[in-house]
C-alpha cells in the first residue's frame, strides 16, 4: 500500500512538473519585445462598451468574450495595435490553431467581423493611419472587407 501510494505521489508530481514546464517553456518563448508588447496591451481596457453597436455586432463580441478570454485576458486584443481586416485575419487565424481553443470556423469569422467593426468604429484613427501607409491594392482590399462587415452588421 505504501509503495502504491508514493508511486501514485511521485507520478502526480512528475506530471505537475511537466505541467508547469510546458507552462513556463511558452511563456519563455516570447522575446523580450513581444512581452512588453503583450503586458502594454493587457494593462488598457479590459472590456468594449458595445451597447450602441448594432445587435448582430453585440452578439458577435459575446461570442468574441467567451472564446478569447479562454487562453488570455480580453484586453490583450482589445488593446492590440491591431486594425486592419488582414491583420485580424492572421490574428483570429493563428487563436484557432492553438491547442485547447475550441474556437470553430463560424466562431471564428463571428470573432474576425466583431473585431473588424469593432476596429472601424474604436480605432479608427488607427485604421486610417495604416490605410495611408498601405499600397493601393492593400488600401483597396481593407477598405473592401470593412464595408462589407459595417453592412452585414447594418451600418
Amino acid at each position: 500500500m505504501f509503495i502504491k501510494s508514493s508511486l501514485t505521489l511521485i507520478l502526480g508530481v512528475a506530471a505537475f512538473g511537466l505541467g508547469t514546464t510546458a507552462t513556463t517553456r511558452a511563456a519563455d518563448a516570447m522575446d523580450a519585445e513581444t512581452k512588453a508588447r503583450v503586458e502594454r496591451f493587457e494593462k488598457g481596457a479590459a472590456t468594449v462598451n458595445v451597447s450602441k453597436y448594432p445587435q448582430a455586432a453585440q452578439q458577435d463580441y459575446q461570442v468574441f468574450a467567451t472564446k478569447c478570454t479562454q487562453c488570455h485576458k480580453l484586453s490583450r486584443p482589445i488593446n492590440s495595435d491591431y486594425a486592419l481586416p488582414d491583420e485580424w485575419s492572421r490574428y483570429v487565424k493563428r487563436m484557432m490553431h492553438k491547442p485547447g481553443s475550441g474556437i470553430s470556423s463560424d466562431e471564428g469569422k463571428k470573432i474576425y467581423e466583431f473585431l473588424v467593426y469593432d476596429s472601424s468604429v474604436r480605432k479608427k484613427a488607427e485604421v486610417d493611419a495604416k490605410l495611408a501607409k498601405a499600397s493601393a491594392a492593400d488600401k483597396s482590399a481593407a477598405e473592401a472587407k470593412i464595408k462589407e462587415v459595417v453592412t452585414k452588421y447594418g451600418k
